[in-house]
């Protein structure tokens, strides 16, 4: 399979144009206030007007009450909802999308038993734990992630292009999440680095037989 690729945090149309020009599969926009890579709605609306057909615009959560995000579905053209808080599974299923849960991982944590508690989300993402949510750079240990756990794993934390390819060989994941690891600062897009790691994911498949 060819691993699905999303560039996240985006805050400007020319980054959000380099995502699509690197080939990008989804773009992400944060509605985490706290986020230094976060935006409003109406400031998403206008940057996903950008964005082509066949590619996924995404909204990320954390926390956000029913009716901020029912407002963000109302505002934005949002395929796919990420939620990255204390979301029940309930909650999360009640907004008619498609959506991703995502789990900080650690020691203790079980993924299997988190998996299956989350088991009608589009997938599973995983992420480094961190102090706060999301955007710090780190990346987990994946030997904590278990053979055959059930899902399409989306894997995030700590991406860049020089270790994506390595992920992508040792994961083997349905899609990888990037924001950090493609940034001059936070919220302001490389463009070269956003193209160096599409290229990286591409070979990484290539060399496996994805592609």
């Amino acid at each position: 399979m060819k691993t699905r690729i999303k560039i996240c945090g985006l805050t400007r149309e020319a980054d959000v144009d380099a995502a699509v020009e690197a080939g990008a599969d989804a773009v992400g926009f944060v509605f985490y206030p706290p986020s230094p890579r976060y935006v409003t709605p109406e400031r998403a609306a206008e940057l996903a007007r950008r964005v082509p057909p066949f590619v996924d615009v995404v909204g990320l959560f954390v926390n956000a009450s029913a009716e901020e995000i029912a407002a963000a579905c109302a505002t934005v053209p949002l395929n796919l909802l990420q939620f990255h808080g204390d979301e029940t599974p309930a909650f999360c299923r009640s907004f008619a999308r498609p959506w991703l849960r995502a789990a900080r991982v650690r020691p203790g944590l079980d993924l299997v038993e988190f998996a299956c508690s989350y088991s009608d989300a589009r997938g599973l993402l995983l992420d480094a734990f961190v102090e706060g949510y999301g955007g710090g750079g780190h990346v987990f240990d994946w030997t904590l992630i278990p053979a055959g756990l059930p899902g399409h794993l989306v894997l995030s934390g700590g991406l860049h292009a020089d270790n994506v390819g390595d992920a992508i060989r040792r994961v083997r994941p349905a899609a990888v999440d990037v924001s950090s690891g493609v940034e001059a600062g936070k919220g302001i897009k490389d463009h070269e680095k956003v193209a160096a790691f599409v290229a990286a994911v591409r070979a990484a498949d290539a060399a496996i037989g994805g592609v």
